[in-house]
């Protein structure tokens, strides 16, 4: 007869600062054995805490349970016999449970408190740091040996020795390790992806990942692979500062369509060494057989004055497919397009779409620039709008209008069941995003452009400093040519083999990573050219055009998005 499922031991700790790799970590990783009752409480247990409540901690993820079964393999795998209570960052170590047994939304009495199963563990690094075994996190989910977080039902004391006695099954019987694994490891099935998403008590962060992996399933890769030559077929003036390039085959043969809002990457020749990569919307009809982007010439801006006054019609420029998830999507409810100065080229290759269906949408169009003679492709605008038949047309001057603010997109009094597509600099689409929320919009139908790097995703680390991207210090590395293309910097790869992750947290590109092994696909980047290794190879590879970054290698000259 087996043994009844019971508490080993409570285990708590508040958050530290830690060395690691040269930087310091804030972590709640190291939890220590309790003696006697503990305190369990709605988001945690009473003297506990977590250094990184983005990833950890939360209603969600009250309290983490890892199985001594568990320690055991992990003590055959690694040889080691130094392991206590607590060692995997777990609040309850029990004996029973196991990962392949247990399912989400199965309730636990435990003492005098009352537990849900939310989800698997959050793959992190930080795991692997507090056991000195920097792989671990990987291996926790190829061994299927996550363990998994709870929500505390009713609060109570817990301690060492208490019996778990199970008061629900959860509907939907998909277990610890299977939920792991449909997100983490290849071959997942789409419909059990849609039973997932049917289980009330999956915590909403694995939910929206699993909807991201539905919705990736149906995406289009890019419609070629790496860069390939395109003929300037003319060079437009439309303003002082903005000119638009037009991009045809070489053979004369029509374009693949790119979607609305999609853009360009291009090497500009001639400018400089290395070549110099730069990303431009598409400001074309989808379905024109040619590409057009227009390219403002900003002061001292080397690449953007080639283009906009050197480049003449026959040149030769290297371009990479179009790509980017910046696209109008379906649907008939309203759509608002929010634009300030250059920021209006992949809104109008929206307004292009919807006017080339002959859409009976709801359509808002709101446009920023300086004053008049600023104001690229405003006739163009004003042409597609006149030709819907429930177009708004709204546009501020800053120069005597005045500026898009909250107040402004107030009086226009917005549907607030509109879906909006907003692009311009960073601080406009900021301050238009809160503005849209405040005003009734739904976050999540807000969608923004950004062709600088990515904001950083680097859970735990403390006291970064942020500078502007440049080549790493030291002498130049002896490898292949790696370039960041939104971040405008080009190194070589050092010998000693570095990921491309390491090489990017060396020139200061923003970078976005949490498991640093290839599994939780955090860092998942475009790779406009080149080949690569990986070291170690990734649970579940990439779709073709992405790469892993923290566990790549260049093998040939790589250009990435990033």
């Amino acid at each position: 007869m087996t043994a009844a499922p019971s508490v080993l031991s409570v285990n708590v700790g508040m958050p530290k600062d830690v060395s690691w790799q040269g930087r310091t970590v804030h972590t709640g990783v190291w939890k220590y054995p309790v003696r006697g009752p503990a305190m369990v409480r709605r988001l945690n247990i009473d003297g506990d805490g977590q250094g990184d409540t983005a990833g950890h901690g939360g209603e969600q993820r009250a309290v983490l349970v890892y199985q001594i079964q568990s320690y055991a393999h992990w003590q055959r795998h690694f040889g080691r016999d130094d392991f206590e209570y607590g060692q995997f960052g777990e609040n309850l170590t029990v004996d029973g449970l196991p990962d392949d047994e247990v399912c989400i939304g199965d309730r636990y009495r435990i003492g005098e408190a009352e537990f849900e199963v939310t989800q698997p563990r959050v793959t992190c690094y930080r795991v692997g740091l507090r056991l000195g075994e920097p792989d671990l996190p990987a291996l926790l989910v190829g061994h299927h040996r996550p363990g998994f977080y709870m929500r505390v039902i009713t609060e109570g004391h817990v301690q060492a020795g208490d019996r778990i006695l199970k008061t629900r099954t959860g509907p939907g019987a998909l277990s610890v390790a299977d939920t792991d694994a449909l997100l983490y490891l290849p071959g997942r099935d789409p419909a059990t992806l849609r039973r997932a998403l049917q289980i009330p008590a999956l915590s909403p962060g694995w939910r929206d990942s699993f909807r991201e992996l539905l919705t990736a399933a149906g995406t289009a890769e890019p419609v070629w692979a790496g860069f390939r030559p395109l003929r300037v077929a003319d060079v437009v003036p439309e303003t002082s500062t903005v000119s638009s390039i037009h991009l045809a085959a070489v053979d004369g043969s029509p374009l693949p369509p790119a979607r609305a809002g999609q853009y360009l990457t291009l090497r500009i020749p001639d400018v400089g060494r290395p070549t110099p990569v730069r990303s431009y919307s598409l400001s074309s009809p989808p379905g024109a057989g040619t590409y057009r982007i227009s390219v403002k010439h900003e002061p001292r801006g080397v690449v953007s004055g080639y283009l906009t006054t050197r480049l003449r019609p026959g040149t030769l420029l290297d371009v990479a497919g179009p790509r980017g998830d910046f696209v109008l999507g379906p649907g008939s409810g309203p759509v608002v397009l929010v634009s300030a100065g250059i920021g209006v080229t992949p809104v109008l290759a929206m307004l292009h779409e919807l006017a080339a269906r002959h859409s009976t949408r709801e359509i808002w169009w709101i446009h920023g620039a300086r004053g008049p003679l600023e104001h690229p492709l405003a006739g163009e605008a004003h042409t597609l709008l006149a030709s819907l038949p429930h177009a708004y047309e709204h546009v501020f001057y800053s120069a005597t209008s005045g500026r898009i603010t909250k107040d402004t997109l107030v009086g226009l009094d917005l549907p607030a069941g509109a879906t909006a597509y907003v692009c311009g600099p960073a601080a406009f689409m900021d301050d238009v995003q809160r503005a849209l929320t405040a005003i009734g919009l739904d976050p999540s139908n807000i969608h923004t452009e950004l062709f600088a790097a990515l904001p950083s995703i680097n859970p735990g680390l403390a006291g970064q400093t942020h500078r502007p991207p440049h080549p790493p210090p030291g002498p130049p590395g002896t490898g292949p040519l790696v370039t960041f293309a939104r971040s405008g910097v080009s190194a070589p790869s050092p010998a000693a083999g570095w990921s491309l992750l390491e090489l990017a947290e060396a020139c200061d590109v923003p970078t976005r990573w949490s498991c640093r092994t290839g599994v939780c696909q955090t860092c998942i980047t475009p790779l406009l050219s080149g080949d690569l290794s990986y070291s170690p190879d990734p649970l579940d590879p990439p779709p073709a055009g992405q790469v892993l970054i923290c566990c790549a290698r260049p093998a040939t000259d790589v250009v990435l998005d990033m």
